[in-house]
């Protein structure tokens, strides 16, 4: 052991109390006394911090820490001045007295660590300060910042880059807990680190177990989840700040103590709730992805994300504050498919198409850790160059030259790490070749027809046999593969798509859109016929629908909300006076293109239609020009008749019963002792209730186009005029039935 490591080993158990290193650590602080550029990534907990930290004790001079979070600062200061090393910050949260005392002892050496945001740190007037400072190393902390490929991308982190010509003496050390090689390559590439000593320690967190649930009722899920791990602290990560506030209010309300922590917060508020936390005053804090970074709360027992991360990189830095000291620990993920959309729009949103392209295919990658059937553990390692075998820390100096990649396979992996769900309880598997071979097909035909590639939804739209504005404009229901798909639901189907995906048998092309392409091992799977075993999509159990529930286009249904809103908010009457939900779901869920068929939606009237309907239209107009139309169980424009007049009665379902069951309507009429025309009324009423009658096989084909130029001429509203028009040829009940049918069909 030489004299350096003896005298780490020294300062180790003096500042900080410990008589061993953690992997990898010392070999860390070696190469850095050394004068050498480093570049460290150890996992959350593996202690990055000390690698910087112990070594500016034994060395004279001023080790300069960029830290990218205020709270991040003032936690490892804090921690520092406890230990009794002299470290001090400069950030925004100081006063102008607090700042020039701190400045005065900078000048005078009374510290040897500063840590500093790095707008601060390339102010030209701060340059020079550090030049008078005598810096010894420049520790970038949250490397990954620097990468556009990374996470959490900042720009202004773009800036350090010059510090190598600044100071082109001072080593530097870059240090992260989560960059994959793609983001390690650009963080030495920016930093312009000079042949650096590069040092990857294990992702694999063995203290730590992996779930995903399909989202069904999350709260009633997080409350169940919560109860059963009595008096344990956590983490639950929502995507947006009123889901962060809602959660922790209703959890507070039944007796769980929490708080939301988000970017939101009043200062002083989001200080005090995260005190809190670290005191276990409160057992959970709901919060957005502002939380954690730098919170050393070593008791976490679990991680819960509530909603879908938008990456692989967050899930695995936002987990990893579960168990840092080392004792079991829980990760759950609530995935629901509409996360993986909500995200997409939001995506689509980005002004920068390079933005748009690294969030796409981050995306993705958290989709299919979410619905892969393989062991979670060695996903994770893999996405990190990682090779899994077994339940254990592997510590190494990163080879890059032979990193593993993440394999592709048509079966799940045969690791199995023991801790967590997919190797605990496996998930069911089927044969799904006949499935794979349908769309691999369909998306080899639309290829083929249209010579160009698209998304996964409209390949899914093409094999359900949807009627929207790009399937009829590209003529894609004119393909072989249009509507042979229909004995599974979209949501199976886009599961199956990106399952193939992650079989390498497709490639979803991120600088493209994501749009779908054949590998060549999809293409020799699709010629072959390959057998391929395909797993249980991780979706909810279907929702049982309640007494009146109306199922309808949910993001159609908000925005109708939203106008119905403006609307009331400019009459100054509550928004049900303009139009109720069941009108508004209704709407969203036939979609009437027309003042006809928008009259037949609940609740509209003539005044309303004359002062609203043109409105209401135009919205719906808008919503389908960008958006497909959903299908429903029974999608046919007849809206729900009210329950206190409702034209399916027991005389009119008998007389449907019995035509159905081959009487004609004479027979029918002579059984129940009516004449004709009233059991054609029964069938018109009950075509009016919603109910299917084959006007073919009670009106021949000349009938049809006979009673069809009547009505032309006189419109439905004047069915007298019509029949006198026939003369004698057909009777009323005819032509009801004949009316019923066709108002139906628009």
């Amino acid at each position: 052991m030489n004299r350096e490591s003896t005298q780490l080993r020294t300062l180790l158990k003096q500042y900080f109390g410990f008589s061993s290193f953690r992997p990898l650590q010392e070999e860390i602080m070696l190469d850095s006394l050394a004068g050498k550029d480093v570049f460290t990534l150890l996992p959350t907990g593996g202690g990055k911090s000390l690698c910087f930290q112990l070594p500016a004790l034994v060395r004279p001079g001023l080790t300069v820490v960029v830290s990218p979070l205020i709270a991040l600062m003032k936690d490892q200061v804090d921690a520092m001045q406890a230990a009794g090393v002299p470290a001090t910050f400069l950030n925004s949260s100081l006063g102008a007295d607090e700042a020039r005392a701190r400045l005065r002892g900078l000048h005078s050496g009374q510290f040897r660590l500063l840590y500093v945001a790095p707008e601060r740190l390339m102010l030209s007037g701060f340059l020079d300060d550090l030049q008078r400072w005598n810096v010894n190393l420049f520790a970038i902390d949250e490397a990954h910042c620097i990468s556009e490929w990374g996470h959490d991308f900042r720009p202004e982190y773009r800036q350090i880059s010059r510090l190598r010509d600044i100071f082109p003496n001072v080593p530097v050390m870059a240090l992260t807990a989560t960059a994959t090689e793609r983001v390690r390559e650009d963080i030495l590439n920016q930093l312009n680190l000079r042949e650096a000593k590069t040092y990857v320690a294990s992702f694999n967190r063995p203290n730590l177990t992996y779930r995903v649930a399909a989202k069904s009722g999350a709260y009633d899920q997080i409350i169940a989840f919560i109860r059963e791990r009595k008096n344990e602290s956590g983490i639950i990560y929502c995507q947006a700040r009123k889901t962060a506030e809602h959660l922790a209010t209703r959890l507070n309300m039944d007796g769980i103590r929490s708080a939301a922590y988000h970017a939101g917060l009043e200062g002083k508020e989001r200080a005090r709730n995260q005190e809190a936390f670290l005191r276990d005053e409160v057992r959970i804090v709901c919060a957005t992805i502002a939380f954690g970074m730098g919170i050393n709360k070593p008791n976490v027992r679990f991680v819960v994300h509530y909603d879908l991360p938008k990456n692989v990189e967050s899930y695995y830095q936002e987990t990893g504050r579960a168990g840092r000291d080392g004792l079991p620990s829980e990760c759950l993920l609530l995935f629901s498919a509409g996360d993986r959309v909500k995200y997409g729009q939001f995506i689509d949103e980005k002004p920068d198409p390079k933005e748009r392209e690294i969030a796409r295919a981050q995306l993705e990658q958290i989709v299919h850790y979410a619905e892969g059937s393989s062991c979670r553990r060695a996903f994770l390692l893999n996405y990190f160059g990682e090779t899994f075998s077994g339940n254990e820390s592997v510590d190494n100096e990163a080879d890059e030259s032979n990193t593993p990649k993440l394999q592709h396979s048509t079966t799940p992996l045969s690791v199995n790490c023991g801790a967590c769900d997919n190797c605990i309880s496996p998930r069911q598997t089927w044969d799904g070749t006949l499935a794979a071979q349908k769309f691999l097909s369909c998306v080899y035909r639309i290829q083929e027809k249209s010579r160009f590639g698209v998304g996964i939804n409209h390949v899914v739209e093409v094999l359900s046999g949807a009627d929207t504005e790009k399937i009829r404009k590209w003529g894609h229901h004119e393909l072989s593969t249009y509507g042979i798909g229909k004995e599974h639901s979209r949501a199976e189907w886009s599961a199956i798509g990106r399952e193939l995906v992650r079989f390498g048998l497709l490639n979803q092309n991120a600088e493209k859109f994501n749009i779908l392409e054949l590998t060549n091992e999809g293409r020799a799977a699709l010629k072959t016929r390959q057998k391929i075993t395909l797993t249980r999509a991780v979706i909810a159990a279907e929702k049982k629908h309640s007494v009146g529930e109306i199922a309808c286009d949910e993001g159609l249904f908000e925005k109708l909300r939203e106008l119905r809103k403006r609307l009331a908010d400019e009459q100054a009457v509550p928004p049900y006076i303009i139009f109720s939900d069941v009108a508004l779901r209704q709407m969203a869920r036939y979609y009437p293109q027309n003042e006809t068929a928008f009259a037949k939606i609940s609740g509209v009237g003539e005044k309303k239609l004359r002062e609203f309907g043109a409105t209401f239209l135009g919205e719906i107009d808008t919503h389908l020009g960008t958006n497909p139309r959903q299908m429903f169980a029974d999608d046919s424009f007849t809206p729900p008749a009210s329950p206190r007049r409702s034209l399916l009665t027991p005389t009119v379902l008998e007389s449907l019963r019995l035509l159905r069951a081959g009487t004609s309507v004479e027979e029918i009429a002579q059984m129940r002792g009516f004449v004709s025309n009233t059991i054609y009324g029964h069938l018109a009423a009950a075509i009016e209730g919603g109910e299917s009658v084959d006007l073919n096989a009670l009106l021949s084909a000349e009938a049809q186009a006979d009673i069809a130029v009547a009505f032309e001429k006189f419109g439905f509203v004047n069915i007298v005029g019509a029949l006198e028009s026939l003369g004698e040829r057909y009777s009323h009940g005819q032509l009801k039935i004949y009316r019923a049918t066709m108002q139906k069909a628009r």
